[in-house]
Order: C-alpha cells, then structure tokens, then sequence
C-alpha cells in the first residue's frame, strides 16, 4: 500500500511538471522580431501616416465637385438663352488672339431681319467715330415692336465689324434683333425661354446676328476670340448674340 501511494505521487509529481512546462512555454517564450514582423509594423505606420493625406485629397475633390456648377444647373442656364449646354471641355478650349486692324475705315452693311430695312455706313475712320453715322445705326437697330430707339453702344460695331473681318466676311450681316425696349424684353421673355429677363438688348450694347454663308461656329470663335463681351451660340436658331456687357460665353 505505501508503494502504491508513493508511486501514484511521484507520476502525480511529474505530470504538473510536464503540464507546467507546457504552459510555460506557451505564455513566457521570448518574442523573436523577425523581419517580417518589422515588415508588418512598418507597413502599418505607414498606412497610418497616408490616411490624414488620403483624407486631404478627398476633402480637396469634394470641395472642387461643390464648386463645379451641376450639369443640370448648365442645362437650365442654357435654356433660359434659348440654346444648350455647351461640353465644358469646349467652354475652356483657349482661342487665340487675332490681330486687328486698328487703322482701316470701318463700315458695316446691314439688313434688318424684322423690317427688311438696308443700311451701308462708315461710322468710324481717322481714329473717331462719325455722329451721323452713329444716328442711323440708332434708327436703323430700333426695337423692331414699338419703333423705340436708344444711344447704341459705338464699342459694339467694333465688336461686329472685327468679328466679320476674322470671320473673313465682308457680306451683309442679318440683324435679327438690336434694342429692345423693357416692354418688349418684357412681352419677349414671357413667351419664349431663350429671352433674359435682364437681357443686354435693352441696354442697346446686343445685336442677334447671322453672316449668311458662314457657319455659325465660326462666327462665335470670332467673336469669343475678341474677349470683348458677351458671347451667344444659337446653332439651331442659325445666329450668334453679341454684346458689350460682361465677358461670358454661353
């Protein structure tokens, strides 16, 4: 019996020392930093580090997209002018600066869409403008409505003869409409979408033109080309509006 006691506690004794052992092993081994280990904790620093950046140029991207007009938002500006959305890409396409004849005579020969009235005139040559000339641009480009005339912009026959003259015309220029009384912009805007309430036109520095025979497209990167203006492009109505007021493109 005592041998039998003995031996069950010395297998007891050395099976905690194999256990013990085990559990040693597992919980005390010492931690060996092996290059994949470093490998590991470098790439996490650097992860780390590129997140605040990444976090940066997404906020960046977002502020741009904020800024960016929505395509609806052109699609409607366009309508109001009674045209379209023109790609933003063509918007910003640069045009370059022609070299205008500052010396010559300047002399426009027109016809009014609306009363199928004709005008040939010098209004400008020796370095000034000529006061009759410039009166019968006045009559000549009155609200086709109610006969009402204005003092017209003289800047805006420079604007129409340099633009005929990069366009290399030298025809008749259609007047599809000149001044505009604020009662005909009025009654104008309240039936057709293509007409500002705001509109240039009564301001008498806005002509709506065509130069029959030359694509409209042509006429407009004249135009545009002066930076002189506003720019309007109608392709489907066949004209292209010019202005004096405030640089812009649509």
């Amino acid at each position: 019996m005592r041998s039998f006691v003995l031996s069950l506690a010395t297998l007891l004794a050395f099976a905690g020392t194999g256990f013990a052992q085990t559990n040693t092993g597992a919980s005390t081994a010492p931690k060996v930093k092996t290059a994949a280990t470093a490998t590991t904790k470098t790439a996490t620093t650097k992860k780390t580090t590129a997140a605040p950046a990444r976090s940066a140029n997404v906020q960046k991207a977002a502020a741009q997209q904020k800024k960016a007009p929505p395509a609806t938002q052109q699609k409607m500006r366009a309508s109001r002018y009674g045209g379209f959305a023109p790609a933003a890409a063509a918007l910003a396409a640069p045009v370059p600066t022609p070299d205008l004849d500052l010396a010559s005579p300047r002399s426009l020969s027109l016809v009014n869409f609306n009363t199928k009235e004709e005008l040939t005139v010098t209004y400008w040559s020796n370095g000034s403008y000529h006061r009759s000339a410039l009166d019968q641009l006045n009559q000549f480009l009155r609200d086709s409505r109610d006969s009402g005339t204005t003092e017209m912009d003289p800047l805006l026959f420079d604007v129409l003869w340099h633009t005929a003259r990069i366009s290399g015309y030298s025809g008749q220029v259609e007047v599809l409409s000149a001044f505009r009384s604020p009662e005909s912009n009025a009654w104008l805007a309240s039936v057709s979408r293509g007409v500002a309430r705001d509109s240039q036109h009564m301001n008498g520095n806005a002509m709506d033109i065509r130069f029959p025979g030359v694509p409209v497209f042509r006429i407009r990167q004249a135009a545009r080309s002066l930076n002189m203006g506003g720019v309007g492009f109608y392709p489907r109505s066949g004209f292209v509006h010019i202005d004096t007021g405030p640089v812009r493109y649509w």
